[in-house]
């Protein structure tokens, strides 16, 4: 029988306000192929997640961060419409991060957080809302009596968030990070940054979507008409991912038309060996 797996998001989780109708996703790396993706009606929260660093844009870092929040997001049934990495520039986070937060539900930024002259991330998004830095007293509090650090400790500029932000605490570091209006901003340090968003992970919700991939021993090119009426009888999304063989994700938030959906192209397709 050809391989199939069944997958849904952890729990029932409840649709987010404001969120969208359509998804499309499109966070494939420069240089990846392109799967072919249908897309299909449901209600979701829909993000960009963009990650900052010339290290990133230079090879010399794997951008984990993106995939990690990713794959945080997406089992929440959230969907991630946008990956960008730029680098440390504040016009080009300025105008980056005030065109996503229009186009999408939220955005997550990770990275360039700290005191040192590349750490301009906070800058950056301050001029995206039209907001100055400011010293933040809750955040200096926290860290004077939850992490030890007086003011003397601190480097110039550690407290310093965008004007009427709210802080987001570090507690495996000290930058802190901020919300925003609909802008997270976390460090780009991977334990520094998975902690603090497991403390807002549950302002991202979405809604329950059911997964299940059927790998096919075809060449991509010959499931085309199947593809095409797969998507065509069923309300799923679908992507095609080659291979040694081919993976035909299938998904949907309804459960029954994805096993249904997964049975009829199974039926139809040539199993591997």
């Amino acid at each position: 029988m050809i391989s199939r797996i069944l997958s849904s998001s952890p729990s029932e989780l409840p649709t987010a306000v404001g969120a969208s109708t359509a998804f499309e996703a499109s966070t494939t790396a420069p240089g990846d192929e392109i799967p072919m993706v249908a897309e299909f009606e449901r209600s979701v929260m829909n993000v960009a997640v963009v990650t900052v660093g010339d290290e990133l844009l230079a090879g010399r870092t794997a951008n984990t961060n993106a995939t990690w929040l990713a794959e945080q997001l997406t089992d929440r049934g959230v969907a991630v419409e946008r990956v960008t990495t730029i680098p440390d520039r504040i016009d080009d986070l300025a105008r980056v991060v005030n065109e996503y937060r229009a186009e999408y539900d939220a955005v997550l930024v990770t990275g360039g957080l700290g005191p040192t002259h590349d750490d301009v991330t906070m800058e950056g998004v301050a001029a995206a809302v039209g907001r100055r830095l400011e010293p933040h007293e809750g955040a200096l509090e926290w860290l004077a009596e939850e992490g030890g650090y007086s003011h003397e400790d601190l480097t110039d500029g550690t407290g310093n968030l965008p004007a009427g932000a709210r802080a987001l605490h570090n507690t495996n570091g000290v930058a802190p990070g901020v919300v925003l209006e609909n802008i997270y901003v976390l460090p780009g340090v991977p334990e520094e940054m998975k902690s603090m968003f497991d403390g807002i992970a549950g302002e991202f919700n979405g809604v329950r979507t059911h997964r299940e991939v059927v790998v096919a021993d075809e060449p991509e090119s010959a499931l085309l008409d199947r593809l095409a009426e797969l998507r065509d009888r069923f309300d799923v999304s679908v992507g095609s991912y080659p291979g040694e063989s081919v993976r035909v994700a299938i998904e949907s938030t309804d459960l029954q038309t994805v096993q249904a959906a997964a049975e009829w192209f199974e039926d139809r397709t040539e199993q591997p060996s």
